[in-house]
């Protein structure tokens, strides 16, 4: 297992990203035991403690098994682990997974109606005021990663409307994927966010409390964007 000596001691973060990135990598395989913490320990270069904060966070992304008084085992992530993973799985070595961005890509254009569906169904008028102040927001923005980050913040109050915790949590998983490529994806963004009459007929749809209307708004709104992306990204995966 290639694993390199740790620059500060006793910093469990780089111990979980340096474990994540074997597994993820293939480096360790499922069913793999890992060395102990004791070996761990000598080969990064940090103190046992730090190795075991590691391991237990670790164990919680569900990719290694940790039994009392026997080995920790590597776990197939596809089966064990969580959405918090994703952004890990995007980013692999400094190089992006087009897989996995196809993936987010095809969540975000399924989730997305459907989430402006459910605002619709359960807030409706009530979200008014603070859709338009969204919008406000994102005609006011000055730059591409400007737009892009106010278009974040509308779907973040329609999100708040559907009032679905799961649909939360995986908006928030997949903000967190998304915002670090906000510069390279400005150009094949720029059309969807600054789409304004978009925008505003989704949040009509949303606050006349309109459910088909508001899914069939958004999925208008967010399908261009994504057919385009898609397409760069079987041309990459077509180029390899």
């Amino acid at each position: 297992m290639p694993l390199q000596p740790v620059s500060r001691r006793s910093v469990p973060e780089e111990v979980f990203d340096q474990i994540v990135g074997e597994v993820l990598g293939g480096g360790l395989s499922p069913g793999e035991a890992l060395p102990s913490e004791r070996r761990l320990a000598e080969v990064l270069g940090v103190s046992r403690p730090a190795v075991r904060e590691a391991l237990k966070r670790v164990a919680a992304a569900g990719l290694v098994e940790v039994r009392q008084g026997d080995n920790t085992t590597v776990r197939d992530f596809r089966r064990h682990a969580g959405l918090d993973l994703l952004p890990a799985l995007l980013l692999r070595g400094g190089e992006l997974d087009v897989a996995v961005a196809r993936s987010i890509l095809e969540a975000r254009l399924h989730n997305g109606p459907k989430v402006a569906e459910l605002a619709a169904y359960r807030r409706g008028a009530a979200m008014k005021d603070v859709l338009h102040e969204a919008i406000q927001e994102l005609a006011s923005a000055s730059d591409p990663i400007a737009q892009q980050r106010a278009a974040l913040a509308f779907w973040d109050r329609v999100v708040d409307g559907a009032d679905s915790i799961v649909f939360r949590l995986m908006y928030n998983t997949l903000r967190a994927a998304y915002e670090p490529a906000l510069d390279a994806l400005a150009a094949a963004m720029a059309g969807e966010v600054g789409n304004l009459d978009a925008y505003r007929k989704l949040t009509d749809a949303i606050v006349a409390a309109d459910p088909a209307a508001a899914e069939i708004a958004a999925r208008e709104l967010l399908e261009p964007a994504t057919a385009t992306l898609l397409a760069a990204f079987t041309l990459l995966e077509n180029q390899k």
